[in-house]
């Protein structure tokens, strides 16, 4: 083997790198998604009887944060097939212990009184309290 077949098997491919424009744009498309998500906060969607949409719009904001994020400032976008295989992976262990914990949650019984005492010293409680 000569030295120049040698060096063509260990040379890396050239490193990809996300230009500048695209850091400032996810970064104002993240601060959107953060505005976006404060005012889904502040919407009361029980009077409507679907107050679980809270938890659903936040949830699907903070996904499409998450994806961003991975696929660029990890620079998952640019890198090789194993890294999207296993960011891939752990996004997806990710996702099966958010939904298994949203389930436990979810399917707990909860008495009136035990409801009460909960919710009434959580923040959120307490600053709709001093609202009215």
């Amino acid at each position: 083997m000569t030295s120049s077949e040698h060096t063509e098997h260990t040379e890396h491919p050239p490193h990809r790198e996300e230009s500048l424009r695209t850091y400032f744009t996810v970064f104002i498309i993240l601060m959107i998604l953060l505005v976006l998500t404060v005012v889904a906060y502040e919407i009361d969607f029980s009077r409507w009887h679907i107050g679980f949409m809270n938890l659903l719009i936040a949830m699907v904001i903070a996904i499409i944060k998450a994806v961003l994020v991975i696929l660029i400032f990890m620079h998952v976008r640019v890198s090789s097939k194993l890294v999207w295989v296993f960011a891939s992976a752990a996004f997806l262990w990710l996702s099966i212990m958010i939904v298994g914990t949203l389930h436990d949650y979810a399917t707990r019984p909860m008495d009136a009184a035990y409801a009460h005492t909960f919710f009434s010293n959580t923040p959120a409680a307490v600053a709709f309290e001093h609202k009215q």
